[in-house]
Parts: C-alpha cells; structure tokens; sequence
C-alpha cells in the first residue's frame, strides 16, 4: 500500500517538498547541536527543559487522543466512526515518533537513550516513559495498518489485530500518565507536585486531541474530498468540548489548592506565570492568551448552534489547540523550573537552534502523518 503515498497532484508534491526543506534545516541544526553541545539552546543548569520537552508533554497527549476514537468504535460499535478511527491510529502513530524525536533531541547525545535499555531500572519513570511510547507507536501502527490491509483486500481484519487494539485502549491512558507521573514525582518543584496532573493531562489530550482530529477532517474534505460524515464530527465536538471543561476546572482546581493554602512556594509559580513576580512577567502575556482563548473555544463548543456550524467550529477547535499548546508547553515545564529552588528568575528563550530543530521534528512528524493518511485515504476512498 505504500505506493499509493508516492502518487499525488501538484499541491500534494508542494507540501511534500516543503515539508522535506523544513526537515533538511532541522537535521542542520540538529548537526550544530551535535557538535558543539545543548550550550547552543536557551536551557542552561536553571531551566534544563525548554522547547523540545514543551513538545514531548503536548503531543503524548495528542497521540493519547486516538483512544477516543477507538473506544467507542471497537467497544461500543459506533459505527458512525468508521472513516475516521484510521486517522486517530495514524495521528498516534506521528505524535509518538515525534515525542521520541524531540526525546533524543532533549538528551543532547542520543546514544544516551542506550542506557534506559542497557541498564533497565522499573524505579525509573524515563524507563516505563521509553517502554510505554515505544509500545504505543507499535500497537497503532501495526494493528491500524493490518486492518488497513485486510480492508484493501476485501477481508476480515486477522483476529490478533482485535487484542492490539484492546490493548492500546489501557495503553493510551498509561503514556500520558506515566508522563505525568514524570513530573508529579519531583518534589522540589511545587507547580509539578500535584495529585491532579495526571487527570490533568488526560482531560487536555482529550480535548487537544479530539480537536485536531476534527481539523484533520476538514483538512482531508477540502484537500482530498474524504468525509468521515457529519454525526462523527459532531460526537468528537461534544467529547472536546467536556474535556476542555475538565481541563479549565482542573486548572482552576490548582489556582484554589495555591492561593487559599496561601503557601508561598505553590503560589509564586502560578503568580509568575499569570501575574509576574518580583517585576519578571515574561509570559504573563501568553498565559492569559491561553486562558481566555481555551474558555472562548470552550463555550463555542458547548453551544449546539454555534458547534454545528463549520466557521465556529474550525475557529474553536484552533482556539483550543494553541491554548493547550501554550498552557502545556510554556506554562507547564517553563513555569515548573521557576523561581528556582535559590527563589531567583531565570529568563528562557529558545535560540533559532532550539526552533529550527523543533520546525524540523514538526515536518517529520507531519511528513509521516501525510503518508500514513494518503494510504489511508485511498483504501476508504476505493472501497
């Protein structure tokens, strides 16, 4: 089936170039880092996770949001997802191989990643982190492109494929728990130290998740004429718009355990995100961007007239991406490290290293994704 990812119209080829320039300055930048060290990126001994980690923790929640186009059609058999559980495996599939990129990326010397294999500990979260990603990749992509295959030819899917994909089910809770657990289990960082991250992070995969999958199909309606039919659409609208309440709620739930306890060290992190502190607000501006652009795109969605109509959708399901984006990415690992534990501020930003890399990861990612979803595509489309 892979040839059918080598066909394609003239903007199918633009974009494929494109894609391909954008790779070939991120492996450029990635050779920089290489030889002369992580020095070229804006992390230093204060803040050691920067962009390429604010990447991993977003998209372990979107390759995470497969499941819920899996659950109902495979559990429930909501046939109503047919056309798009596909594309949920497949969004898994690029989201996880980039965690992995943006892991090695992070580490600074890949061969590093050797020492999880060769010296395994199971009181090491990186090590369940490294098992459960990797399993996850495996499970979507193997069992999405067997059923793929047995769709081409005309047959019932292999029946081991039925235990894969019950399998990933557990599996996709368990690699942004794990991720959350990460950070919940370092106790010198108070924005970190919360029972409720791990919900947390699965009620904005859900949301972040389910999101692009509903851009996904309007991109694949436009661009290739694919339609996954408009009750899918409309399910997925209603479960992004119940996950993004839970996430604002659990948010909230942080900003009330900080500010009424009135203990200092879980509050300054907070207050230096959305307020400033000490006169430093570097990201007050785009915590609040996040905050009111994510409640804005909640209430969009949970208004049927408004969810139904595609130019409010589109604009809702964008708005609460880049909130997320933002909240998890900027807020979440930038806001963890600071103050730091001597209560100083410490400025971050990313070098054009730090970016080109990431731009580059991005373009690998969606170079995958765009592969995997013409194939995809082209089986459905035939049948």
């Amino acid at each position: 089936m892979i040839e059918k990812a080598l066909k394609g119209n003239r903007a199918y080829w633009a974009w494929v170039a494109l894609l391909l320039v954008l790779i070939v300055s991120g492996l450029s930048a990635w050779g920089r880092q290489l030889s002369l060290g992580l020095g070229v990126t804006g992390m230093g001994r204060d803040i050691s996770w920067g962009l390429y980690i604010a990447q991993f923790t977003f998209l372990v929640g979107v390759a995470a949001s497969a499941v819920m186009v899996v659950m109902p059609y495979y559990l429930h058999n909501q046939k109503a997802f047919s056309k798009i559980v596909i594309v949920g495996e497949f969004l898994a599939v690029s989201a996880a191989a980039m965690c992995m990129l943006f892991i090695l990326a992070d580490m600074g010397k890949p061969q590093r990643v050797l020492n999880v294999l060769r010296y395994p500990s199971p009181h090491s979260m990186v090590f369940w982190d490294v098992i459960v990603l990797n399993g996850y990749l495996m499970l979507n992509l193997v069992s999405g492109w067997a059923v793929l295959g047995a769709e081409k030819k005309g047959v019932a899917a292999p029946s081991w494929t039925k235990a894969l994909i019950y399998l990933s089910i557990p599996w996709a809770f368990s690699i942004h728990t794990v991720t959350a657990f990460l950070y919940a289990g370092l106790p010198g960082r108070h924005l970190w130290l919360t029972a409720v991250l791990a919900p947390r992070f699965l009620a904005s995969a859900f949301a972040a998740g389910t999101a692009i999958l509903i851009l996904l199909s309007f991109v694949l309606q436009k661009s290739a004429g694919f339609d996954v039919g408009k009750e899918a659409r409309m399910k997925l609208t209603v479960i992004c718009a119940y996950a993004g309440v839970a996430n604002f709620f659990l948010l909230g739930t942080e900003f009330f355990t900080a500010f009424y306890s009135n203990v200092p060290a879980h509050m300054h992190s907070l207050q230096y995100l959305f307020f400033g502190l000490d006169g430093h607000g570097q990201f007050v501006p785009l915590m609040w961007l996040s905050l009111l652009t994510g409640l804005g795109s909640v209430a969009l969605l949970l208004v049927p007239r408004l969810r139904s109509q595609s130019r409010w959708l589109i604009a809702a399901c964008s708005g609460l991406v880049l909130s997320i984006w933002i909240d998890k990415g900027v807020g979440l690992i930038i806001g963890g490290f600071l103050p730091t534990p001597l209560d100083e501020i410490v400025l971050y930003m990313p070098t054009l290293t730090e970016i080109s890399v990431t731009v580059g990861i991005w373009a690998i990612g969606l170079l995958l994704l765009t592969m995997l979803l013409k194939v995809a595509v082209t089986v459905k489309m035939q049948d």
